[in-house]
């Protein structure tokens, strides 16, 4: 079965980059350009992995994930933070809130891959 991913950053571009990846390994891709878009895609489909940006405009990543994490449902995906935020608190924070993984921009699809592995979404050959 496909695996789902919901993308979730305030840029098309980095949305564009990220789909081309998640794509390439065969996930399913939906995207949302704030933390209340996101809340509201994940109403109709939960996916099985989110990679979200931190600052964004309306809902941020972090408040995104809080509220994500409250729902009965909302334990199911895996949440990769995707940002240029790079100071540990905020790190600290992002795991505290519910965040499975965290990468730093730039990334590549390489990083990707390897923090899907870690999360047990998808397995190296």
């Amino acid at each position: 079965m496909t695996k789902t991913c919901l993308v979730v950053d305030d840029s098309r571009a980095v949305r564009r980059v990220v789909r081309r990846i998640l794509e390439d390994l065969s996930f399913t891709v939906s995207e949302a350009e704030n933390g209340q878009v996101a809340l509201e895609v994940c109403s109709s489909a939960m996916p099985d992995a989110i990679l979200l940006d931190w600052n964004m405009p309306l809902s941020d990543g972090p408040s995104f994930l809080k509220a994500l994490r409250s729902r009965p449902d909302g334990s199911t995906p895996k949440v990769i933070f995707c940002t240029s935020q790079s100071e540990l608190d905020n790190i600290t924070r992002a795991i505290d809130y519910g965040a499975n993984e965290y990468i730093m921009k730039p990334f590549d699809s390489d990083l990707i891959k390897e923090k899907l592995c870690e999360v047990g979404l998808i397995t190296t050959n």
